[in-house]
């Protein structure tokens, strides 16, 4: 059923499943031990219905049939896979590494979007 829905509502759901989990895990630091897949699905399911406008665009039985949720559960799942999976850049890896020098800090990151939050946590410390 999600493979039905247009490009555009395609792109927005992708969108706002990357925004929720990467503001999950800053919320949690992007501690392993504090994850929780419900906690996660929770606050996507808040954030869709009540900032997402493309949630009002999908039909209601479409949003109640059993297959639409277990697209939904794959898409969330690949995109999951996908920023986990990316490493971060070159930029940030330099960037970080000099911040904890000054700092003589030793956080671990291990995909891009880990590396954005330590970054601004890096950056938070130095007052920048």
């Amino acid at each position: 059923m999600f493979k039905d829905l247009s490009p555009n509502l395609k792109s927005s759901i992708t969108r706002s499943i990357t925004q929720t989990f990467e503001q999950y895990m800053s919320d949690i630091e992007w501690s392993e031990e504090k994850f929780s897949i419900n906690d996660f699905i929770a606050n996507w399911r808040e954030y869709i219905t009540t900032k997402a406008l493309w949630y009002t665009k999908i039909p209601d039985e479409m949003k109640n049939a059993p297959t639409f949720h277990e697209d939904l559960a794959q898409r969330i799942n690949e995109i999951i896979a996908r920023l986990l999976g990316e490493p971060p850049s070159q930029e940030q890896i330099a960037a970080i590494q000099a911040m904890q020098e000054q700092l003589n800090t030793h956080y671990e990151y291990h995909c891009k979007a880990e590396a954005v939050y330590v970054e601004t946590l890096l950056k938070n410390h130095l007052g920048l």
